[in-house]
């Protein structure tokens, strides 16, 4: 018997002040301006010239509507779908309309021009959201939890086998110690067992991250190390969820495991203006190169759901250095509070 699917992700509006979002909008406006006049005009220079002269009513428009949707980004997401869609196509063309007139001295206008303008706006903006709709559910956690799974069973059979063996030796001689290990134990599991396809709050994620550090210090003892910097950390910004247990995961089985001396994992958490900052740091033993080969399937799923959620406003980087590996994260600040909003909104829209 198959497992059921998990739930479908409701439709919602693009991140208009998304940087991704944003390079995307422009790049698609002007390409299709370009195929416009490529397709009116034969010679390619005549074309380029019609493209140039066509941006200088296509650019001020763009920036215009973009900086519009920008600022009436969070009431328009709270909108269910179909509305806030409908918003969108009328702002495009209402800016366009609006940039043509205040461009009128210096752009005559043949009559119908200014509406034909208007109209196209209109069109592309439709185009724009149907395609980020397409992109959106293309990127849906529905198709990318099977690399998830595969992650998580990755996860599952030697840390669990190690963390029952050090559990074992604690049951005689430290029992409460040994059921508190078992109790943080169930809790990793019951969430690398979820579905996990919404953000988690940072302070939840660190405090997972901790129980599992907590299971390895069992066995490892005084060879595990953990320094936490936390003092800045937001714990209400949202991130993907087992974000942080695969990296220490990583940092513990390459950089304190291979060595039979204490090794010191740092975490560094910090939130600097609108973003979050995650910096990871353990040893790093050049011998038997196996760093980057352990370390592929977990970068790459955290890359590919920090870009599922935040676009080119994310990313992960690495660092190798003559005795550390480095993992640093960057992030927007997202709280709660817009995904609440979108929830409002797709529930209205379902009535």
């Amino acid at each position: 018997m198959t497992a059921p699917l998990p739930p479908a992700i409701a439709d919602q509006l693009p991140d208009t002040r998304n940087l991704g979002v944003l390079l995307r909008v422009l790049l698609t406006a002007n390409l299709v301006a370009l195929l416009i006049a490529l397709a009116a005009v034969p010679k390619f220079d005549a074309a380029l010239a019609r493209f140039v002269e066509d941006a200088a009513l296509l650019e001020p428009a763009l920036l215009l509507v973009m900086a519009a949707l920008a600022l009436l980004r969070d009431p328009l997401r709270r909108l269910p779908y179909r509305q806030g869609t409908l918003a969108c196509v009328v702002l495009a063309a209402l800016g366009a309309l609006a940039v043509r007139a205040m461009l009128s001295p210096f752009y005559p206008a043949e009559p119908g021009q200014a509406w034909r303008a208007a109209g196209f706006a209109a069109v592309l903006a439709a185009g724009l959201l149907g395609y980020f709709r397409l992109r959106s559910r293309a990127l849906s956690p529905l198709l990318t939890i099977a690399r998830l799974q595969a992650l998580q069973a990755r996860i599952r059979p030697h840390f669990l086998f190690n963390s029952l063996n050090a559990v074992l030796s604690l049951i005689r001689g430290e029992p409460r110690k040994a059921e508190r290990a078992l109790e943080d134990l169930a809790d990793l599991f019951r969430v690398f067992m979820a579905e996990n396809l919404e953000l988690s709050p940072l302070g939840r994620e660190v405090e997972l991250a901790g129980q599992y550090l907590g299971i390895e210090a069992l066995r490892l003892g005084e060879r595990l190390r953990v320094e936490w910097h936390t003092e800045k950390m937001p714990h209400d910004a949202l991130i993907p969820p087992l974000t942080l247990q695969p990296l220490l995961e990583n940092a513990v089985y390459h950089g304190i495991e291979p060595s039979i001396s204490p090794g010191v994992i740092t975490i560094n958490i910090y939130r600097a203006r609108d973003e979050v900052h995650v910096d990871i740091r353990n040893p790093y033993y050049r011998e038997g190169g196996r760093h980057h080969a352990g370390n592929k399937m977990a970068m790459g799923n955290i890359r590919e759901r920090l870009m599922l959620h935040f676009d080119a406003e994310a990313s992960l980087k690495t660092t190798v250095g003559s005795d550390y590996y480095q993992v640093h994260i960057t992030l927007p600040y997202t709280t709660g509070r817009d995904v609440r909003h979108a929830r409002h909104a797709q529930s209205i829209s379902g009535r």
